[in-house]
């Protein structure tokens, strides 16, 4: 049996008619640049996250750099973040000239420590970033707390966490602001390239929407230096479509990952599963479990037909584009013992009963269970 790691191709095949019709509408229109498509998503995308304000952008990575710029988080000033994240988070922080400083990770939710915020604020402080990893939401009410004391910023990287909710509230709407990547694999994906920003400060949301379109207020009236970072019209229309099925996909994930888990029960350490606090609810981007010997289970798993991914093999903090900052082998030990253990199991919400089966027999034979 062959069993991709994830298969976009299902998902077409099941919406390609109104997703087709929605494309052509743009077409037809020829409304490329901030079309009604654009509007009509962020209005739809807010009101799903139970917030005022939405900024489609060209990418998570933007929406992530224009809300910390539109802050006025820059050179000198310093952000806390974590360590187990895919780089982007941190490379915003570095992209508007602010210095990223990380902490490490919870080894239940893999989200960050937030016992260990407050060690490492300063005066130069001026935000925390926690992201929700593989769809797991960080402990909001926590961060939230510290951030108060202290007067910080809190931007969630939601970018895997669409839909996801901490404490029946969902992630979005939980900070000052949100960043959400619409990466082609994410659980509302674009057909492309494509992010957004949620907030319900107006302030916040005006600021964004002129950052992401050449710092101007009107055609030719340009008030800030700044770049161009547009949600495409074409995107917005195929994200459109989309999100009304959203809540079924989520649904589809979270039973995949119950059957999962059941299957994978009784493995002791050999196979740790993830976790699931009452507060929270996972939308599973990805079904992250540990193995030991990774390297022989991913190439058992492979000779089988089964695709998996390491999200991630190589914290932020070792990474050779941090290698500036000082960190050292050691200083983030949760993450690092992650990093040599976690692997990434099929997961889409077109999977299979029959194939979840299979990738839970050969990781079990892998491990010799």
């Amino acid at each position: 049996m062959q069993v991709s790691v994830l298969d976009l191709k299902r998902q077409y095949a099941s919406h390609k008619k109104e997703i087709s019709e929605a494309i052509e509408r743009v077409l037809e229109k020829s409304n490329f640049i901030l079309g009604q498509e654009v509007t009509d998503f962020e209005n739809n995308f807010a009101i799903f996250c139970n917030c005022k304000y939405a900024v489609g952008l060209a990418s998570g990575t933007d929406a992530l750099m224009l809300s910390l710029r539109a802050m006025d988080i820059g050179p000198g000033d310093e952000v806390i973040t974590t360590t187990n994240s895919y780089i982007a988070t941190a490379v915003a922080i570095s992209l508007v000239g602010a210095k990223p400083i990380f902490v490490d990770i919870d080894p239940k939710t893999y989200c960050m420590n937030v016992s260990m915020i407050e060690k490492v604020i300063t005066k130069k402080t001026k935000a925390i970033l926690p992201v929700h990893i593989y769809g797991y939401p960080a402990d909001m009410d926590k961060i939230k707390t510290i951030a108060e004391k202290y007067k910080l910023k809190v931007i969630e990287d939601a970018c895997q966490a669409h839909g996801a909710e901490f404490k029946k509230k969902k992630v979005g709407g939980l900070g000052d602001a949100a960043c959400f990547s619409f990466y082609p694999s994410k659980n509302l994906g674009a057909y492309g390239d494509g992010g957004l920003v949620t907030t319900n400060d107006q302030k916040l949301y005006e600021k964004i929407k002129i950052l992401r379109d050449c710092g101007r207020r009107s055609k030719y009236d340009h008030m800030i230096k700044a770049s161009n970072s547009r949600l495409d019209t074409i995107q917005a229309a195929v994200l459109g479509v989309k999100l009304k099925y959203l809540d079924e996909w989520t649904a589809l994930r979270r039973q995949h990952a119950e059957h999962y888990t059941s299957l994978l029960k009784g493995a002791g350490d050999s196979i740790i599963c993830p976790s699931e606090d009452k507060n929270v609810k996972h939308v599973y981007h990805v079904y992250a479990v540990q193995v030991k010997n990774r390297d022989n289970v991913v190439e058992f798993l492979s000779k089988n037909g089964i695709g998996v991914l390491v999200h991630y093999p190589i914290p932020i903090h070792l990474q050779e584009a941090y290698k500036d900052l000082g960190y050292k082998k050691g200083d983030m030990p949760v993450s690092e013992a992650l990093c040599e253990k976690v692997i990434s199991l099929p997961m889409f919400p077109e999977l299979t009963d029959l194939e979840i089966k299979y990738v839970a027999e050969k990781l079990k034979e892998a491990l010799k269970l």
